[in-house]
Formats: structure tokens, C-alpha cells, sequence
């Protein structure tokens, strides 16, 4: 494998070619000596073919010719070998971006933006009132949540090989000569493991594996970072507006739905729910105590040297059992007694979320439950612990470990309490015993249905769902008002009914063993109207998570009940059933109870498919404007939670970006935003990444809730009023081919992989929400995956050109109002970038390939002839408006990643469509399968967010 250097390189990307060719290299030694010759040269002339390819040296088809007809036992290391190099050259990219950013650095050159050194002066800048700031970030949130929903084709042993790989590349940058030899003999033996190891998985995810996915990135980055990125932040803001200490609780706390989110999902039971929390939990209990024990070895610091305050001395005496044992080290002793103390608290909370285990240490991860772990000092088998009283909340914890740390300052030992003991302090302050919020997520329809059951089975009423919407509410409220449950406790239901109620009644278990934030929303999916609300506010009624209150009582429930609406019809209608459901006592009530305060879900994927990517952007930007509008009038502390997925065309993109994209008043300090498939290694995997990517969504919060940055001022409603015009004409467009053109499914189920990405192993959830063939029913990552496969993208940009087109209509006046509003108004700046960058991954020579396997050739003409037709006027309209060149003149990085990278997707994409013409042919051997999935995850992984 050789170098990917086409000429065009210059001075600063020479260390990556570099890089890129020292790889390959090692690459191709690896293949030639463990897959011979034959195969080492078939892919050595692959690789330079494509080369000439991208430089139009030769037609498109040479590659395909070479692939036709290829044995598929010589195939599938050929599939390997392009897979691992865009991996590789994918850790390259990485290293390079910290060598640019370092060099940035040295230079002494302003920060950039999306960094919070560039936001602190921007603020300074602004003056803005120390008043103003503190009603803005009361109640400062910013939370990404792991979600779900992967599309990380990477199998862990693969993802650290790769890490390990990383390592000792950066190792390699500062080595010294006499040390290159053995990095480099130890790279090879790395990318020999990565050569041996499989790619892709023989069994399907379980939720359990999930779970565990998700947690390994707090080991990884995230218990370091975050508190680390939240002291910062605290101080720099305090620094700047002392007298209203702002941020009392850590403003950056994680989410999750990995467990908790049932949503189509059938495997999620309260079992799953229970491992979810237990094992978040073990997380934070194992590093809390791993850290004690490295503070009673730090701080042996003896009271004949350094006196200690009365809070201390109480809780040294109550630390070690023998008073002779350490006698005279107090600090020691104390941190022993909040440890033991701690050991209690995690052993009864883990009992109690774990099912009655009686090994509490059985629920923790393998990493926390080792036998060396500080748990089993307190939780083994056959451990006993009397007398000490569990800790009540975090809070109580905090209150000990600040006593420690008032009495080192108070004996000038501030430097010692800055430490380890601040780093620990910050660290429970974060994440509680809960380590993360798990939300609950459910369908309206599911809540329907087993509310219906609920009632019939009580005698309240025999056939709900015949009600009126009218009726459903007021007989929904009667439920609310008192404290009789529906069910006793003999009642029989129906599987499904029974398996709600247990969830929600598991969720309820975990509130009480880890406190509140453990399970802080409740999500309802396709909410259309107030009685989705009160349905699902009844079930936690039932479920032992809502309590109405005593008669004249406030009402209290520690789950927020989050709305998401989805469709372009319910994000136009979402502030109008929110305004509804406000209307109600009942539900108004509860928001009292929580401090007005509302979360609102907005969803991407299904905005997306149902009016195109466009239309969905600017329904999103409506419905956010709305929302605030009735939060102003009712007095509401609004926050959204952004459901975004990897890609552009599920709402991906910067991030950063996207939070300076949003209408005035939307953030006001809070933000939550998911985090999906591979997007979640590529930001979280590693902590210089991590930090970056954190300290980006702080950044884009506090300038969007302090600083003026839409940029419209008297002009905005003329824009938005554009804005609506545009995305009605790009929403008729893409109706015409997904919804009205006659056998577009056929064309897109025989163009794709869709039916194939079901087979990629790649989470637990079915591709389905329904056994149909509908697009409606197919899930967004499918829809969205099984065209990037194809290299068509189409979700990311479909219908954009023609509303650009036609709106203009060859108004040299309209063309520069558009120009206008590019250069000053972020959101629309965002949706032409985001465009930019999709368009330039899609390659409609390949796609047209793909064309190749639909059967009826005029429908096959007829559609990708129509795609053909709106990517040029949708690259042609962007040109026209930004002005650029080429679609990532903005964008200098993507495009020479894509200049690096995109050669090996050449060989990739020719040959998954040889293999789904033979597998669709008739051949349905498991070597041909296994190559399908292999290009599968070569191409998701060169496309870095492709679901």
C-alpha cells in the first residue's frame, strides 16, 4: 500500500502524507506476508487504478472491470485491506488536526472558534451585566446524551488496536532515533493484530453490549475531562462576575438512553433498565473509591505537624475502628471512614437497583468489580460493615470531602487540597451515584394502548381509546388528582401492559437508590397531542414515580415529561400542544412543582424523511421560535433537546455551528443534544478530542445565550418569511421522488443495502419500526445509511436546489438577497455548510453503479435520472450564493481528508456492488454475505457519520 499523495500537497499536510505512507506501508508488508503474493498484488494494481481514477487518468469503470468476476475467497482480504487503510488514514487525520493545533498554538495566534479561550473574549468584549448573565444560566445545562441508536460499525477489539496504533504514533512524533526502531517494530506487530482480528461481528448487539459501549468512554475520557472542563468554566466565569456565583451546579452532565429507551425496541425490559443504572453506578462508586484509597496514601499528613479542624477530628474518630491505627494521621483516618462510609452507600444502592443481588459487587462492570477493587474491601461475600450509615445523597458525600478541604486550607495546605481531593470533589459533584441521567423513552401509541388496558381493567372505562380527545383529557386529569392506583396487586394484564409497568416501576426503584437525576426525563415519542402528555404522566403515576400529591397538596415527580415531536406536522403544531396542555390544571401543576420548568424534544431523523432535508431544518428553526414565544408568554424555563444524529442528513454536522444556528432565546444556558454511532468514538475516545468537543458545546451555549448571534435584527421576519417559501418549494420537491414518484421504493431497496443493513450487527434495535415495506415505517439510520452507502447522500440535500432555483428564478436581486443572508445569518450559513459537506462525500458515478442492480430499467432511468438532475442544481445554486469555487472551499480539512481517503472508497463501493449482484443473483454462500458486510464497514468507517 503506497502513498496517497497526488502532487498536491504543500508543507503543512507533508507530515500526513507522511504518516498516511508510513502506514500503508506497514499495511502492505502485513498483507504480503501473511496473504501472499496474489493477493498483496491484486491489491497493489487496485490501488493505483483508483488513483488514476480520481485523476481522470482513466474511466470510472477500470476499477469495476478489474472486480468483476473476482473469486470472493481473494475478495474479501481485498475488502480488508481498503477497510484497514481508511481506518489507519483515519488515525492519521486525527494526529495531524492535534500537530496543526499545536502549531496554532505555538504561534501565539488568537483562539479559535468553538474553543472557550475565543468565547471568554468575545464576552469581555461585549460587556455583558453580571445580572443578566446570572438569569441566563440559572439552571446552566449542557448534556450530551449517548444514545441508542449506533451506527459504530467498529468492534471494540478493533477499536483498541486502533487506539494503541494512535499511541504510538504520537509516541513516534517525539521519539528519538535511537527509539524509532522499536515503535516502529511495535506498530507492525499492532496492525498484524488489526490484520487478525475480524472486522464485523457474527452475533447481533445485545443491549447489554450497548450498555457496555457506552460506558467504556467514561473510562476512557469523560469521568476526567468533564469535571476537569466544569472547574474551568466555573472559575473563568466567576472571575468575571464574581458577585454572582454563577453555575452552583456543574453546567456539563452527561445523558443516556442506552437501556432506557424502548421506542421500538422490544428487548428493553425493567431488567435492562436495572443493569443500565446498576452498572452507570458501579462506574461512578469504583473510581470514587479508587480515588479515596489514593488519598489516604497521599494525605498521611500527622496532627503533630499540621493541625486539623473540629469537623475533621469528628470524622477521624469515627474512621478506623482501632483508635491506635494511624493514630496520629487524622486526614487518613477520616478519608478511611468516608470511604467505608461510601463502601455502604454503594453496596445498598447496587443491592437495590441490582434485584436483591446479594454480591453487590456482581452488578459492576468487569473493570470496577475486579478482585482488586475497593468495592470488595466492604461488598465480598461474607464482608460485614455494622454500625456505618449509608450516605443519604451525594450532597452528604460532598459535605465530608469539603470538610476535609476546609480544614487543609485553613491550615494553608490549599496547594494539597487542589489535588487529588478537588479533582474527587468536582468528580462526585458531576456525576452524583448515578454517573448519568438515563431517560425513558416510549411511543404514544404504545402509552395509548396500555393505558386503555389500564382503565378497562379497573372498570374506570371499557373502551378509551373510542374517546374523543376532549374526554381523553378530562377523564385523564380525574385519574390525576388522586393517589388510588388503577391496579391492585392481583391484577392480570397483557404482556405489554405488564412489561411498561415494570419499567417504569424499575425506574422509580432507581430514583430512590441513586436520587433524582438518575432518571430525569420521560420521553414520548410522536407526541401529537395533551393527552399523549397525561397518558404517560398516568402511567408514572402507576408506576410509583408521580405522586399527585394530598388533597390541596402540590403534586411532585422527579421524571420531567419531554414531548418530542418529530414529523413536519407535529414540530408546527408542537407549541400549540404544549400551549394545551398548559391549559390543564393538572399538568401546569406539575410544571409548578418543577420550577416551570419544560423540556421539549425535537427530532431530526423523522423531520428528515418525511419533508426532506430543508423543509426539516427550517420546521425545526419554526417550532423552536414558537416554543420560545409561548415560554416567554407563560413564563416557562424552556430547554430543547436536540435529537441529532451523525450525519447531515439526521441533524448532524458541527456542533458548535448548529448551537449558534438556533433562534434568539432558544438556548438561554441550557442545551441537551444526543450523540449517535460513530460520531460518539470520534469525539469522546480520546481525552485531547473529548476536551475539544466538550468545551464546543459550552462554548456555542454561553455565546448563544449571552451574545446577540443570529444576526438578523429588523430583517428577520422578511427572512423567515424566505425561509418559509423555500422550504415549502424543497419540500414539494422531495415529495415528488419519495413520495409520489411511482416505485421509488423499488428503486430504493434495489439501488441500496438497505435490506442488507439489517444483517450489519451493528445494535439491538430491529431496522423496522413495522414488518413493512414503507418508508414511513423504516427506521431514520437505515434510510439514512443505505444512501451514504451508495454514495448518494440523498437525505443531506434532496430538493435544496430546486427551491434555491426556483426562488431565484434568475433574479440577479433574489440571488444576491440569498448571498446576503449566507454571509449573516448563521442558521442559513449552517444548512448551505452542512449541504456543502454531504454533497462533496456523494459521487454519483459510483451511485449510478448502485442504479445498475434495479431491474426495470425505465424506472431505473426515470429516478436516478431525476437525482442526477437536482445534485447539479443543488452544487450549482450553493456556488451561486457562497461564491465558492468548490463545495468545500470553506472547509480546507474535510477536503483533504477527503483527498486522502476517498481513492480507497473507489475499490469499496465496486465491490459491494459486484457482491449484491451476485448475493441478489442467487448466491447466497456465507463468504459472499460476509464480503456485503465488509464493505459495509470499510465505507462506514471512510465516511466517518453514516447513519
Amino acid at each position: 500500500m503506497g502513498d496517497a499523495q497526488t502532487g498536491s500537497g504543500n508543507d503543512a499536510t507533508r507530515p500526513l502524507r507522511e504518516d498516511i505512507r508510513f502506514l500503508g506501508g506497514v499495511l502492505g508488508d502485513t498483507i504480503r506476508d501473511h496473504e501472499g503474493p496474489e493477493v498483496f498484488d491484486l491489491v497493489e494494481k487496485v490501488r493505483v487504478e483508483a488513483f488514476r481514477v480520481r485523476r481522470e487518468e482513466v474511466r470510472r469503470s477500470a476499477v469495476a472491470e478489474m472486480l468483476t468476476g473476482v473469486d470472493t475467497a481473494v475478495a474479501l482480504p481485498l475488502i480488508r485491506a481498503f477497510s484497514y487503510f481508511v481506518l489507519l488514514a483515519n488515525l492519521a487525520e486525527d494526529i495531524q488536526r492535534d500537530r496543526r493545533r499545536a502549531v496554532h498554538e505555538a504561534a501565539g495566534e488568537p483562539p479559535q472558534d468553538s474553543s472557550l479561550a475565543a468565547t471568554y473574549r468575545k464576552l469581555d468584549a461585549a460587556g455583558v451585566r453580571g445580572e443578566r448573565v446570572a438569569e441566563l444560566l440559572a439552571d446552566a445545562l449542557v448534556s450530551p446524551v449517548i444514545t441508542a441508536h449506533p451506527t459504530e460499525t467498529r468492534r471494540r477489539t478493533v477499536f483498541d488496536t486502533q487506539t494503541r496504533i494512535t499511541d504510538l504514533m504520537r509516541q513516534r512524533l517525539r521519539a528519538a532515533a535511537a527509539e524509532q526502531p522499536a515503535l516502529d517494530r511495535e506498530i507492525r506487530r499492532q496492525v498484524l493484530t488489526l490484520w487478525r482480528t475480524a472486522l464485523i461481528r457474527l452475533s447481533r448487539l445485545r443491549i447489554q453490549d450497548e450498555i457496555a459501549v457506552g460506558l467504556r468512554y467514561y473510562e476512557l475520557t469523560l469521568l476526567d475531562v468533564i469535571p476537569a472542563i466544569n472547574a474551568d468554566v466555573r472559575a473563568a466565569l466567576w472571575a468575571r462576575w464574581p458577585e454572582q456565583r454563577l453555575l452552583p451546579k456543574p453546567i456539563l452532565r452527561t445523558g443516556s438512553w442506552i437501556g432506557g429507551d424502548r421506542d421500538g425496541n422490544p428487548y428493553v425490559t425493567a431488567e435492562v433498565v436495572r443493569t443500565a443504572a446498576a452498572h452507570a453506578a458501579g462506574v461512578a462508586f469504583g473510581r470514587y473509591l479508587r480515588d479515596l484509597v489514593q488519598l489516604e496514601k497521599t494525605l498521611a499528613l500527622s496532627a503533630r505537624l499540621v493541625p486539623v479542624t473540629p469537623a475533621v477530628r469528628t470524622l477521624s474518630d469515627a474512621g478506623y475502628p482501632d483508635p491506635d491505627i494511624h493514630a496520629d494521621e487524622p486526614y487518613r483516618r477520616a478519608l478511611y471512614g468516608i470511604r467505608a462510609r461510601l463502601t455502604v452507600t454503594a453496596r445498598e444502592a447496587l443491592r437495590t437497583v441490582g434485584a436483591g443481588d446479594t454480591d453487590a459487587a456482581a452488578t459492576l462492570p468487569d473493570s470496577v468489580a475486579a478482585s482488586d477493587s475497593p468495592l470488595r474491601d466492604f461488598t465480598g461475600r461474607g464482608s460485614v460493615v455494622s454500625g456505618i450509615r449509608p450516605y443519604a445523597s451525594p450532597q452528604e458525600l460532598l459535605d465530608d470531602l469539603d470538610a476535609v478541604d476546609a480544614s487543609l486550607r485553613a491550615s494553608g495546605d490549599g496547594l494539597l487540597a487542589d489535588d487529588r481531593l478537588g479533582t474527587l470533589r468536582h468528580t462526585v459533584e458531576t456525576f452524583g451515584f448515578h454517573l448519568q441521567g438515563l431517560d425513558m423513552r416510549q411511543n404514544s401509541e404504545t402509552h395509548e394502548e396500555v393505558v386503555a388496558e389500564l382503565l378497562a381493567w379497573a372498570g374506570v372505562h371499557q373502551d378509551y381509546a373510542s374517546l374523543p380527545e376532549a374526554d381523553r383529557v378530562d377523564l385523564l386529569t380525574r385519574e390525576l388528582r388522586t393517589r388510588r392506583p388503577l391496579l391492585g396487586p392481583h391484577a392480570r394484564l397483557s404482556e405489554l401492559a405488564a412489561k411498561e409497568l415494570g419499567i417504569i416501576r424499575a425506574a422509580a426503584e432507581v430514583v430512590g437508590a441513586l436520587g433524582p437525576e438518575a432518571v430525569p426525563n420521560y420521553i414520548i415519542s410522536m407526541c401529537t397531542s395533551v393527552s399523549d402528555l397525561l397518558e404517560a404522566a398516568l402511567l408514572l403515576k402507576e408506576g410509583g414515580l408521580l405522586d399527585p400529591g394530598a388533597a390541596g397538596g402540590a403534586p411532585f415527580c422527579p421524571t420531567g415529561i419531554v414531548p418530542l415531536f418529530e414529523t413536519i406536522e407535529d414540530l408546527a403544531a408542537g407549541a400549540a400542544t404544549l400551549a394545551a396542555a398548559l391549559r390543564v390544571p393538572e399538568y401546569r401543576e406539575l410544571l409548578v412543582a418543577r420550577g416551570m420548568r419544560q423540556e421539549v424534544m425535537l427530532g431530526y431523523s423523522d423531520s428528515n424523511k418525511d419533508g426532506g432535508y430543508l423543509a426539516a431544518n427550517w420546521a425545526l428553526y419554526r417550532a423552536e421560535l414558537d416554543l420560545v414565544e409561548l415560554a416567554r408568554e407563560q413564563g416557562i424555563r424552556l430547554r430543547l433537546f436536540h435529537g441529532r444524529g451523525g450525519t447531515v442528513g439526521r441533524g448532524g454536522g458541527r456542533s458548535y455551528d448548529a448551537i449558534l444556528a438556533q433562534p434568539a432565546g432558544a438556548v438561554r444556558g441550557a442545551l441537551r443534544l444526543t450523540e449517535q454511532g460513530e460520531v460518539i468514538a470520534a469525539k469522546y475516545a480520546e481525552p485531547g478530542s473529548a476536551y475539544r468537543n466538550l468545551e464546543s458545546l459550552i462554548a456555542g451555549t454561553l455565546e448563544s445565550t449571552l451574545l446577540d448571534v443570529e444576526g438578523l435584527g429588523p430583517d428577520a421576519e422578511s427572512a423567515y418569511a424566505l425561509m418559509d417559501d423555500l422550504a415549502a418549494r424543497a419540500r414539494a420537491a422531495y415529495a415528488r421522488l419519495v413520495h409520489d414518484t411511482p416505485g421509488f421504493v423499488d428503486y430504493f431497496r434495489q439501488s441500496t443495502p438497505v435490506a442488507e443493513v439489517g444483517d450489519l450487527n451493528i445494535g439491538s434495535r430491529p431496522s423496522s419500526r413495522k414488518p413493512t415495506k414503507s418508508v414511513g415505517d423504516l427506521r431514520a439510520i437505515p434510510w439514512v445509511m443505505s444512501w451514504s452507502q451508495a454514495r448518494v447522500m440523498l437525505p443531506g440535500w434532496y430538493g435544496t436546489g430546486t427551491a434555491l432555483e426556483e426562488w431565484v428564478g434568475g433574479d440577479p436581486e433574489r440571488l444576491t438577497r440569498l448571498a446576503d443572508l449566507y454571509r449573516r445569518w448563521p442558521f442559513f450559513r449552517t444548512v448551505l455548510s452542512n449541504l456543502a459537506q454531504v454533497m462533496a462525500k456523494s459521487d454519483l458515478a459510483i451511485a449510478a453503479r448502485y442504479a445498475e442492480l434495479v431491474e426495470d430499467s425505465e424506472l431505473r432511468e426515470r429516478i436516478f435520472g431525476m437525482i442526477e438532475r437536482e445534485h447539479a442544481r443543488t452544487v450549482a445554486m450553493h456556488a451561486a450564493i457562497t461564491g465558492n469555487d468548490h463545495l468545500l472551499a470553506d472547509n480546507p480539512s474535510l477536503s483533504e481528508s477527503i483527498h486522502n481517503r476517498f481513492p480507497y472508497l473507489e475499490p469499496l463501493n465496486q465491490m459491494q456492488v459486484e457482491l449484491l449482484r451476485r448475493w441478489r443473483g442467487g448466491d447466497d454462500s456465507e463468504l459472499v454475505k460476509r464480503g456485503i458486510l465488509l464493505t459495509m464497514n470499510g465505507l462506514a468507517t471512510a465516511l466517518r457519520n453514516s447513519g
